[in-house]
C-alpha cells in the first residue's frame, strides 16, 4: 500500500513538472504558424517564447522559498491550477499582445510548479531512495525539455497551434485530482514566517536583466548601451542581492550551501548542460530545416531521438551510479555531451537521417547520464531541509543555460555565416566568370544578382531573365542572324539547369561549415564540464572486511 501511495504521489507531482517544463519549448516549432495567423514577424511572435522563459526565470529562487515557508503543496496545487487557466486562456487568445501577456503569466506559475516539484516528492519517499528519485527526476527533465519540437511539430501538423495550450487542460486537471487527494503539505522546518523582500527584489531586477540581455542581444547587438546597461544593471542588483543575505538574519538564499563544493560544481554542471542541449536540439533543429530541407514535423521528429535516448539513459544512470561513484557517471554523460556536439560539426547536406539519429543518441545518452546524476548527487549533497532552494538554484542554472545556449550559439553561427556567405558569393562569382557559354553580360547580371540577393539564383529566375532577353534581342535582329541567335540561348539554357543546382551547393556547403564551426564551439565551451563534474559527488568509502565485521577506510 505504501508503495502505490508513492507511485501515485510521483506520478501527480511529475504530471505538473513535465508540463510546465515542457512549455519551455514545445512552442518554438509552432512559431511560424503562429506568425502567419497573427500576420506578424518573427522578431514580435518570438517573445510568445521569452515572455514564458523570463517570467519563469525572474522568480524560481522566490518560488522555492516561498514554498518552503508557507507550504509547498499550496504553492505547487496554486501553480498547476493557474497554470492550467492560463494555458486555456492562451489558446483562445485572439491578439499576439493577449497572447503574450497570457504566456508570461504561464511562466510565473511555471515557476512555482518546477522548483517546488523537488522537494515536495522528496518528502514522499524514504530518504534511501531520494538518490533514485532524484535520477529518475533527471529523465523526466530531459525527456520534457528535449521533447517540445517533436510533440510540438505532431500537434500542429494533425491540429492547429492552440492545441499546444490545450492539452495542458486536462494533464493540469488529473494533477490537481491526484495532488490534492494523496500528497500531504510539507514545509522547511527551520525557515521562518519572515519574508526577505530586499532580497527577492534584488535577485528579481538581476535575474531579469541578465535574461533579457541574453535573450535580445542578437537582436540589439552586443555592444549596445541598451544590452550592456542590462548587464551593468545584473551585475549591480546581483552584489546588492550577496549583501543582503550575508546581512540579513533570515536570508532567502542560505549562501552557505555554496560551502558545498558537491552543490557549487553540480549548479555549474547543470548549467553547462543547458548549454549543450541547446547546442544539439536547437541548433540541430536549424541544421536539419536549412541544410536538409525537412519540414517541421519530420525535423522533430527527428529531434526527438534525443529525448527517448535521455530518458532510457537516466533510467540506466540511476543503477549505473549504485555500481559506481556518481561523479564518474556525470563527467562521462557531459563528456559523451560534447562529443555529440563535435560530432555535428560533421555532418554535411548529403548526410542521412540516420548520421543524424545516431548523433543525437549520443547527445541524448550524454545528457540522461549526467543531468540525472547530477540532480541526484545535488540533493543528497544538500540538508533535507534545503532541499527546496536547492531546487530552485539548480532550476536556476540549469534555465540560465538553456537561455545562454540560444543566445551563443546563434550569435556564432550569425557572426560565422555571414564570413561564410562572403566566401560562398566569391566562390559562386568565380564559377560564373570561368563558365564559358554565357555571354558577358548574361555573366554581370547573375553576378549583379549573387552580389545583392540573400541566396543563390533559381533555375526559373535566371531562366525567366534569359527569356526576356532573347525575346528582346530576336524582335530587333534580322531574320537570317535569328536561328543563330536563338542557339545561342538555347545554350545558355542549357547551362543555366547545369551551373544553378552548382551554384545553391556552393551557397548550401558554405551554410554547412558555418555550423560546423558553431558544434565546434559548443563542444570546446563544454570541455571544462568534464573536469567539473568529477567533484559533483563525495567520494564513496570502501569497506573492508575483517571477521568480526566490516571497517569503513
Amino acid at each position: 500500500m505504501r508503495k502505490k501511495y508513492e507511485l501515485i504521489s510521483f506520478l501527480a507531482i511529475i504530471l505538473g513538472f513535465f508540463m510546465a517544463l515542457l512549455d519551455t519549448t514545445v512552442v518554438n516549432i509552432t512559431l511560424p504558424k503562429m506568425t502567419e495567423y497573427f500576420n506578424t514577424t518573427m522578431d514580435h511572435i518570438s517573445w510568445v517564447v521569452n515572455a514564458y522563459n523570463l517570467a519563469s526565470a525572474v522568480i524560481l529562487i522566490t518560488a522555492s522559498r516561498l514554498g518552503d515557508q508557507f507550504g509547498r503543496k499550496k504553492f505547487f496545487i496554486a501553480g498547476v491550477f493557474l497554470f492550467t487557466i492560463f494555458s486555456f486562456l492562451c489558446g483562445i487568445s485572439t491578439s499576439l499582445k493577449i497572447l503574450i501577456i497570457f504566456r508570461a503569466f504561464q511562466g510565473l506559475c511555471a515557476a512555482f510548479v518546477v522548483t517546488i516539484a523537488m522537494p515536495l516528492s522528496s518528502e514522499v519517499f524514504p530518504p534511501e531512495k531520494r538518490r533514485t528519485i532524484m535520477g529518475l527526476w533527471g529523465a523526466f527533465s530531459g525527456l520534457a525539455a528535449a521533447s517540445g519540437p517533436s510533440i510540438g511539430g505532431i500537434i500542429t501538423q494533425f491540429f492547429n497551434w492552440r492545441f499546444i495550450f490545450f492539452i495542458n487542460i486536462p494533464i493540469g486537471i488529473i494533477c490537481l485530482i491526484l495532488t490534492f487527494r494523496f500528497i500531504k503539505e510539507s514545509y522547511d522546518p527551520t525557515a521562518t514566517k519572515s519574508i526577505d523582500f530586499f532580497g527577492i527584489i534584488t535577485i528579481s531586477i538581476a535575474m531579469f536583466s541578465l535574461t533579457l540581455a541574453l535573450m535580445k542581444g542578437n537582436e540589439n547587438g552586443w555592444n549596445s548601451s541598451f544590452i550592456l546597461s542590462l548587464f551593468a544593471a545584473s551585475s549591480i542588483f546581483f552584489i546588492l542581492f550577496v549583501i543582503t543575505e550575508l546581512k540579513v538574519k533570515e536570508p532567502m538564499v542560505p549562501l552557505s550551501l555554496f560551502k558545498s563544493i558537491q552543490f557549487s560544481c553540480g549548479a555549474i554542471s547543470l548549467f553547462l548542460i543547458g548549454l549543450g542541449m541547446m547546442c544539439g536540439s536547437y541548433l540541430l533543429s536549424f541544421f536539419l530545416i536549412q541544410v536538409k530541407g525537412l519540414n517541421q514535423l519530420s525535423a522533430g521528429l527527428i529531434i526527438s531521438t534525443m529525448s527517448l535516448s535521455s530518458m532510457i539513459f537516466s533510467v540506466i544512470a540511476t543503477f549505473l551510479s549504485k555500481k559506481i561513484n556518481g561523479r564518474f557517471t556525470s563527467a562521462l554523460g557531459i563528456l559523451l555531451l560534447c562529443l555529440s556536439c563535435y560530432l555535428n560539426s560533421s555532418l554535411t547536406q548529403n548526410s542521412s537521417n540516420m548520421d543524424i539519429i545516431l548523433r543525437l543518441i549520443v547527445a541524448g545518452s550524454g545528457t540522461g547520464l549526467s543531468m540525472a546524476t547530477i540532480i541526484g548527487a545535488t540533493v543528497s549533497n544538500v540538508p533535507v531541509t534545503k532541499i527546496g532552494i536547492a531546487s530552485g538554484i539548480t532550476n536556476m542554472t540549469r534555465t540560465i543555460g538553456t537561455v545562454l545556449g540560444v543566445a551563443l550559439f546563434l550569435s556564432i553561427f550569425t557572426s560565422n555565416i555571414t564570413l561564410q556567405m562572403t566566401a560562398a558569393k566569391n566562390a559562386v562569382i568565380n564559377t560564373i566568370n570561368k563558365d564559358t557559354v554565357f555571354d558577358a553580360k548574361a555573366k554581370d547580371e547573375m553576378i549583379l544578382s549573387i552580389k545583392t540577393g540573400t541566396k543563390a539564383v533559381s533555375i526559373s529566375k535566371t531562366l525567366s531573365i534569359i527569356d526576356k532577353k532573347e525575346a528582346k534581342v530576336l524582335a530587333l535582329s534580322p531574320a537570317a542572324a535569328r536561328d543563330k541567335i536563338r542557339d545561342n540561348f538555347k545554350n545558355q539554357k542549357k547551362e543555366t539547369k547545369k551551373i544553378v543546382p552548382e551554384i545553391k551547393d556552393t551557397f548550401l556547403t558554405y551554410t554547412v561549415k558555418a555550423f560546423s564551426f558553431t558544434f565546434k564551439a559548443g563542444s570546446i565551451i563544454l570541455l571544462p564540464g568534464i573536469f567539473i563534474a568529477l567533484f559533483t559527488d563525495k567520494k564513496r568509502q570502501q569497506t573492508c572486511s575483517f571477521r568480526n565485521g566490516s571497517k569503513a577506510i
